[in-house]
């Protein structure tokens, strides 16, 4: 028979708490990973830097454009992702709370995990899209259009006064596209990884463990989850700087997406992967890192573990 349980109620402050990590680690690891993006961003779209590697791309844009340069775009994505980070993890916390109290049972909940961690970042990441898309495709906008305003208020005032919301949001496909594939790696693989170092490990064991041991588990859990973060989400983000810079046919959404991804092909789609993974790699396990500590800081409560061989905990 299935084992009834009772799951922790987090209070409003619990989860301004989760929000304010959340904002913390995002907007770090993104700010601080800015210079890597201009140069990704601006291999996908600029055929002169097509083919070129991060470092070789890196020293290409400071030669022609400056050190300040790779810096373009640091405004609107602190900003975006601060909102972001905030309502993608106290959102997964939220919703993987929901959907464990849906499953009823602490066998349920082990049994269909990966069920909950998908729907869990996915919702997350729909309702926090909706945050990020506008400062999105103001960054997109400043990286690969130089001198199209100079910084995030006037870049973000030129975009919503010409292209209206219309313009502000029409990376919102695109995007979601791309970010709940990422939302969906840098959770689920992320919870997977803690699950396999535990498995075998006693809740006492555990509770001894060093902090140097905690904190190499998450960096190589955070590494792992933001390579399949990075693969997962690699076509759309492609799809996604092309949108923004403007490029494709008319029509709607779907269509522009489906032509740009026929003309890309699969190569296409994948250009940029491996300065991405660099990227994401550090923006995951930073975030990781950052998000446990800054809980730990606010004195905020852990999040629920459904993992296999301890399952639920409370």
């Amino acid at each position: 028979m299935a084992t009834p349980f009772v799951v922790p109620q987090f209070s409003t402050k619990d989860y301004s708490s989760f929000f304010t990590a959340g904002a913390l680690c995002c907007t770090v690891t993104h700010g601080g990973m800015t210079p890597i993006d201009v140069i990704k961003t601006r291999i996908q779209i600029d055929p002169a830097l097509k083919g070129h590697s991060l470092l070789s791309g890196g020293r290409l844009i400071v030669a022609n454009e400056g050190p300040a340069a790779l810096l373009t775009g640091f405004g609107p994505t602190a900003v975006g992702y601060l909102v972001q980070g905030g309502a993608k993890f106290a959102g997964y916390e939220y919703w993987k709370k929901q959907f464990v109290q849906i499953a009823g049972s602490q066998e349920a909940a082990v049994g269909h995990r990966t069920a909950i961690y998908l729907g869990a970042s996915s919702v997350a990441e729909f309702f926090a899209d909706i945050l990020l898309t506008p400062l999105e495709a103001t960054r997109i906008r400043l990286v690969s259009e130089r001198g199209y305003a100079s910084g995030l208020t006037t870049g973000f005032m030129r975009l919503a006064r010409e292209e209206g919301v219309a313009g502000l949001y029409a990376g919102f496909l695109p995007i979601l596209c791309k970010q709940i594939p990422y939302a969906i790696g840098q959770f689920t693989v992320n919870e997977f990884c803690h699950e396999l170092v535990f498995r075998n490990m006693s809740d006492e064991k555990r509770a001894s463990l060093s902090g140097g041991t905690k904190f190499t588990i998450s960096l190589g859990s955070g590494v792992i989850a933001g390579f399949a973060a990075a693969i997962l989400s690699q076509p759309a983000d492609t799809l996604l700087s092309q949108i923004n810079k403007g490029h494709g046919p008319s029509g709607s959404m779907a269509y522009r997406l489906v032509t740009l991804g026929r003309q890309a092909g699969v190569r296409g789609l994948f250009a940029g992967l491996g300065p991405r993974m660099v990227m994401t790699a550090g923006l995951v396990s930073g975030q990781f890192l950052l998000y446990g500590v800054v809980k730990d800081m606010l004195g905020a409560p852990p999040g629920l573990e459904i993992h296999k061989e301890t399952s639920v905990k409370l």
